[in-house]
C-alpha cells in the first residue's frame, strides 16, 4: 500500500470505513478526507513540483460552463455561450517523475479498490493517453478556474499548497441533470450573475477530495498573494482504454503527446 497514506486515520481496507465514506459522498456530493497524505509526502511533492511552474502549460482561452464550443445559433449573452476565464496552468502525467508519491498513490491497487468502493463502481482505470492521468495545477496570484460542470461523473483531487488568500472552491449542487439533457439555463445565468448563493468546500494540504461535479456547477476563485496554489488531480475512468481527443489534449495541454 502507498506509504504516503496516513493509515492511522484512514483505514482504506476496512469495509465499514469505505461504506461510511460512500454514504457521505452520496449524501453531500463531496467527501473531504482530512490528512489523507502524511505531511512528509506532501512536502516531498511540493518540493519537487513548485520549482517547475515555468514548465506548466497555461491555456489562453475562455470557455462556457459546459466546456463545449459555443452555439452560433444562440446570442452571445445566452447562458450557453457566456464565457468565463480559466487561467491556471498544469504539468501533465508524463512530467511526473516515476518515484513521485503521487504515482505510488495513483497506481496502488488497494487505493483503486478503495475508490471503487466509495464511488460505487466496479473498475477504475488510468487514461490511455500519456498526459491526462496525473496533473499538477498551478495558480499564482490572480489565476483562477472559471465556473463549469465536469464531463466526468467524479473527480479525485488533493491540495498540495494553499495560497495566501483566495483560491476558494465554490459550488452549487444539483444545478442540472446531465443524463436527462437538462441544461438549466436560468440557474446557470443566476449563478454567473451572482444571484444565487454558493457553498464553499474547505480543505487543507494533504486532504483527499472526491467531488461529483457533473451536475454541480463549481469554480476556484482567483488566488491572492505570493504563494502559488498547488493542486493535484488524479484522473480515472470506469472503463479501460479511454483517451482524451486530440482537440481536448491540445486545449488542456497545448500538445497531443
Amino acid at each position: 500500500m502507498s506509504a504516503s497514506i496516513d493509515l492511522s486515520r484512514h483505514d482504506i481496507a476496512d469495509p465499514s470505513y469505505v461504506e461510511a465514506c460512500r454514504a457521505t459522498l452520496e449524501a453531500d456530493g463531496a467527501l473531504v478526507l482530512s490528512g489523507f497524505f502524511d505531511a512528509d509526502a506532501v512536502a516531498q511533492v511540493v518540493a519537487a513540483s513548485a520549482p517547475r511552474e515555468h514548465e506548466a502549460f497555461f491555456a489562453g482561452s475562455t470557455h462556457n460552463v459546459y466546456l463545449t464550443p459555443p452555439d452560433p445559433t444562440l446570442p452571445d449573452d445566452h447562458p450557453f455561450n457566456r464565457q468565463v476565464v480559466s487561467s491556471k496552468g498544469l504539468i501533465a502525467d508524463d512530467q511526473i517523475s516515476s518515484d513521485s508519491p503521487l504515482r505510488d498513490f495513483y497506481d496502488d491497487p488497494e487505493v483503486r479498490a478503495f475508490l471503487c468502493g466509495v464511488l460505487g463502481i466496479v473498475e477504475i482505470h488510468p487514461y490511455a493517453d500519456n498526459l491526462s492521468s496525473i496533473n499538477v495545477h498551478f495558480a499564482s496570484e490572480g489565476r483562477e478556474l472559471g465556473w463549469h460542470f465536469d464531463n466526468s461523473s467524479f473527480a479525485v483531487t488533493m491540495l498540495l499548497q494553499a495560497p495566501d488568500g483566495g483560491g476558494r472552491f465554490e459550488y452549487v449542487s444539483a444545478v442540472r441533470d446531465a443524463d436527462a439533457g437538462d441544461m438549466a439555463y436560468d440557474r446557470v445565468a443566476a449563478i454567473l450573475d451572482g444571484h444565487e448563493p454558493v457553498h464553499e468546500l474547505h480543505f487543507e494540504p494533504g486532504d483527499l477530495v472526491l467531488f461529483r461535479g457533473r451536475n454541480a456547477m463549481h469554480r476556484v476563485t482567483p488566488t491572492k498573494g505570493d504563494t502559488t496554489r498547488l493542486l493535484v488531480v488524479f484522473a480515472y475512468n470506469d472503463q479501460p482504454g479511454v483517451s482524451l481527443s486530440d482537440s481536448a489534449l491540445q486545449t488542456f495541454y497545448g500538445r497531443t503527446n
